[in-house]
């Protein structure tokens, strides 16, 4: 069942979304241009925050201009798990590299120009988003507030408390280390309050500013779809991630914090390729599972996120499909199997 499959991978990238959000799509150096904008980390940071807003700002800009050695724990209803954290910078190159300590062995490696910066804005003409721009959007959907005097991992931080505007995303919180603006712990919570998950920076090593610039490239374009999510809470955009083996049938929407990923498929004859509908726990991230009937056939509609499940079922209760799109993809793929 390849859409499983496909929920199952990215469950395993969750943990590594939340301190590393990168582009899936990695390039070589040597394929980008020159003329690519970068991101400036040589000089000091900027003054020392002094409002919720500014520290976001701060701590979006040392996501990718600081190299570092870590260990880290993440903390769900069902597992505890260890982790080792690398974020290397070379000639404007992030290596980012997630290892799992406990369990099955598994170790996510990414190579890209762009790291939390890979989050695109609507309508932003191929410009990525500057920490400034990315902070005032977040602010529009969540309040935003601060607590100092923090303590975590033996460091000193302040805390920032991500509380939504509306009823349809969860609540987040962040301690950023106050020398640095590295996200240090990172909590998600219900609309209850309950924790649904942890993650949290257990020893930072030798975290170092880079000195260069850290190149971006320009935002990719969203490939067209048969299909279209006709609804998704206020801030949340399509973005140009492209996972490997994509063929078509996913896509991935972000307000700048939680994310969601959308998978259509068509259903073949046999009922083994389906999913029962309704909603399942993936780990930390829920999943809305739906079938819809076109003249061509069924399909399965699958939503999942850090996100209330009502969130993503009326995400995936929105999607509809253009008929001659549709009747197009089924010839393509009969052709292709020789039918």
């Amino acid at each position: 069942m390849m859409v499983l499959w496909r929920a199952k991978q990215l469950g395993v990238l969750v943990l590594a979304v939340g301190l590393f959000p990168f582009q899936a799509h990695a390039e070589n150096a040597e394929n980008r241009s020159e003329s690519h904008p970068g991101y400036e980390c040589s000089g000091s940071a900027k003054a020392m925050p002094s409002n919720a807003i500014q520290w976001l700002e701060r701590s979006l800009w040392a996501s990718h201009c600081y190299a570092f050695q870590a260990r880290a724990v993440a903390i769900d209803a069902i597992n505890v798990r260890t982790l080792a954290l690398s974020h290397r910078i070379q000639d404007g190159i992030r290596q980012q590299v997630v290892q799992y300590l406990d369990g099955p062995s598994v170790s996510i490696e990414r190579r890209s120009p762009v790291g939390r910066l890979a989050w695109t804005q609507e309508n932003s003409n191929g410009e990525l988003p500057t920490p400034a721009k990315w902070a005032a959007h977040l602010d529009q959907y969540y309040t935003v507030e601060l607590e100092d005097n923090e303590r975590v991992a033996g460091r000193d931080a302040v805390k920032l408390d991500f509380d939504p505007r509306d009823e349809w995303r969860f609540s987040h919180q962040w301690w950023v280390d106050r020398e640095t603006g590295l996200l240090l712990k990172h909590v998600l919570s219900d609309k209850q309050g309950r924790i649904i998950e942890t993650f949290q920076i257990t020893q930072l090593q030798s975290p170092q500013q880079y000195t260069g610039s850290v190149r971006m490239d320009a935002a990719k374009s969203v490939l067209s779809t048969p299909w279209r999510v006709t609804w998704l809470p206020d801030g949340f955009v399509a973005q140009p991630a492209t996972f490997a083996g994509d063929d078509g049938h996913q896509r991935l929407y972000s307000d700048g914090l939680a994310t969601v990923s959308v998978f259509v498929e068509p259903l073949g004859e046999e009922e083994t390729t389906a999913l029962r509908e309704g909603v399942q726990q993936l780990g930390v991230s829920a999943v809305a599972i739906e079938h819809y009937v076109t003249t061509q056939g069924r399909w399965q509609l699958v939503a999942i996120g850090e996100m209330p499940v009502t969130t993503l079922q009326r995400i995936a209760r929105s999607i509809t499909f253009d008929q001659a799109a549709v009747d197009s993809v089924e010839e393509t793929e009969q052709v292709d199997t020789g039918e």
